[in-house]
């Protein structure tokens, strides 16, 4: 990364690789752009109008990758990075393909060749072959017995483990193919294929479960999976996972989901990963991701908060549109194109209500057009019928809220009890008050009324009176000032009481959890297998012990 001064602005300079390796874009951006500036100023050049689908990548001087946040500034996410550069990916892969169009579809091509080359999007040897055959038809064409001799599959790389039976194979496939099938097709082939694959939209990231066996954990559009030896070993839907948190290096899944039972069972699941960084970035990953296809919009997302007790915790907030969103808004856009396209006949039989005279059927058909889609689910394109078998994939069920939505909504309520509760306390004290204002001067009225009146009234009963009504003047300033004295006694209990509680409840848990991590009982088995407890033993309590140990062992 370099920068010029021209007139006092600060300009930088940066390079963005694109889907293909020798396709780059130089981009400059100024201190206070954000990363979304960076991000249109691809799309546009590129002429790709589905923009929310795709991110910027870059690695940082640690090794380790990162998306470019579009809400912040860009030159605070790339300080430490030099060279600066960019990788413009697919970050959110479609669960329907046809909802790309134009260079959007193109490019997430590109990026399913690029994840078949560098072993992503694993598969089979026939997979492979028949993604291959359909790479050599967009790259060579039909096949020519004249101009394709020998072997040209080796000049093109196709997958990562490009063996010699695997070229013979796409070779053959590609020699079978029907002549005269245009690039689009054979484009929408490729994506359909690729899509029926369970490594769709996966970027592996290396873990270890509880019993230290290697995985892969992958994050798409239909949940969070993990994958051991090439296959996927489970599979956390979205509506299941109703938490997602980090403590230290430990990634933590928590389930919520219905057994045949119809009882709701409750499952937590960690993993551990190479390092805190990169189980940071794994957990902003999932986030993005569930926020991404399960929000009906992007108000709704709230700040999310990572981290658990033990580790710094790390916010959160996503920025963008959501897939409903984005899909709400091409349904509107279609419907006013149909609109505007239709003829002037159609548009009057449209605002006449029908009478037994006028003709049924288009009003039929017009009503039936203007309706509103049931699902977000369906394509906004027509596809072929041999990649629409992926569809079965897709799921109209409505994806629940995030639970944080919620929460902020009960705490909302809860503050305007506190300000009702408030308010009670102030008016019914003053309206107290007001009551012993109104008392004495009563009295003082009746005694003035007994003076004018009854001249005959001695000089002790008046001093009497007047007496008794200052008596009751002092008891209602007593009366305030003891309740006065109360309040802020009761305040004072308070904040002393909550200390030695709070106290009181850390050595509790202190203790409790010592004893549970030194117990051999086969009571606390099960609780010694939790992913927090696993945390709390590797990478505070064990360390912790033995720094202890060499401490008092030095001393005595």
């Amino acid at each position: 990364m370099f920068k010029s001064r021209s007139e006092g602005n600060v300009v930088y300079k940066c390079t963005v690789r694109l889907l293909e390796d020798l396709d780059v874009l130089e981009c400059e951006f100024q201190p206070h752009h954000k990363g979304s500036f960076l991000l249109e100023y691809i799309c546009d050049t590129l002429e790709i109008t589905e923009r929310d689908y795709f991110g910027l990548r870059f690695v940082d001087s640690a090794k380790q990758r990162h998306w470019l946040d579009l809400a912040k500034t860009i030159i605070k996410q790339v300080k430490d990075v030099e060279p600066l550069v960019l990788s413009f990916r697919v970050k959110f892969y479609p669960a329907d393909p046809c909802r790309l169009t134009g260079n959007g579809k193109v490019m997430l091509f590109q990026q399913l060749k690029r994840d078949l080359r560098h072993g992503r999007l694993y598969c089979s040897i026939g997979e492979a072959a028949a993604l291959g055959a359909l790479i050599v038809q967009d790259e060579v064409g039909d096949y020519d017995p004249e101009a394709h001799t020998g072997e040209y599959v080796s000049s093109l790389k196709i997958a990562l483990r490009q063996t010699e039976p695997l070229e013979k194979k796409v070779l053959e496939l590609h020699q079978k193919r029907e002549p005269g099938q245009d690039a689009a097709g054979v484009m929408d082939e490729f994506v359909g294929i690729a899509r029926s694959l369970e490594t769709y939209g996966i970027d592996p990231h290396p873990v270890k479960d509880h019993r230290g066996t290697q995985l892969y954990l992958g994050i798409n559009f239909s949940g969070i999976s993990t994958f051991a030896a090439g296959r996927r070993a489970q599979h956390f839907r979205w509506p299941e996972v109703h938490k997602i948190n980090f403590e230290g290096k430990m990634f933590i899944i928590h389930l919520a989901y219905t057994d045949d039972r119809r009882e709701v069972k409750k499952h937590t699941v960690g993993f551990k990963c190479p390092s805190g960084s990169a189980c940071r970035y794994v957990w902003r990953c999932a986030i993005e991701q569930m926020l991404f296809f399960t929000l009906p919009n992007s108000q709704q997302a709230s700040v999310m908060s990572g981290g658990g007790f033990f580790s710094w915790g790390t916010k959160f907030k996503y920025s963008g549109r959501t897939e409903r969103e984005i899909l709400s808004e091409s349904l509107n856009a279609l419907r006013q194109q149909k609109l505007n396209n239709t003829s002037p006949s159609k548009r009057k039989a449209q605002s006449v209500p029908a009478t037994p005279s006028s003709p049924q059927g288009d009003l039929a058909e017009i009503r039936y057009s203007s309706l509103p889609r049931s699902t977000m689910s369906e394509p906004l394109g027509g596809c072929n019928d041999h990649h629409m078998a992926s569809s079965v994939y897709c799921t109209d069920n409505p994806l629940p809220t995030l639970e944080t939505v919620s929460e902020e909504a009960r705490k909302t309520n809860g503050e305007s009890n506190d300000h009702l509760s408030d308010y009670y306390f102030r008016d019914s004290f003053d309206h107290s008050s007001s009551e012993s204002g109104f008392t004495s001067n009563v009295i003082e009225n009746r005694l003035g009324s007994h003076l004018h009146h009854r001249q005959n009234y001695t000089s002790d009963a008046i001093s009497s009176l007047a007496m008794h009504s200052m008596a009751n003047n002092s008891a209602m300033i007593q009366q305030q000032n003891a309740t006065n004295s109360a309040k802020n006694v009761k305040k004072f209990s308070l904040i002393q009481a909550f200390v030695p509680s709070f106290i009181f409840v850390v050595v509790v848990l202190a203790v409790s959890a010592v004893y549970i991590l030194e117990s051999d009982s086969e009571m606390f088995s099960s609780m010694k297998n939790w992913p927090e407890m696993i945390c709390l033993r590797y990478q505070y309590y064990q360390p912790l012990k033995e720094f202890l140990a060499k401490k008092f062992g030095a001393i005595f």
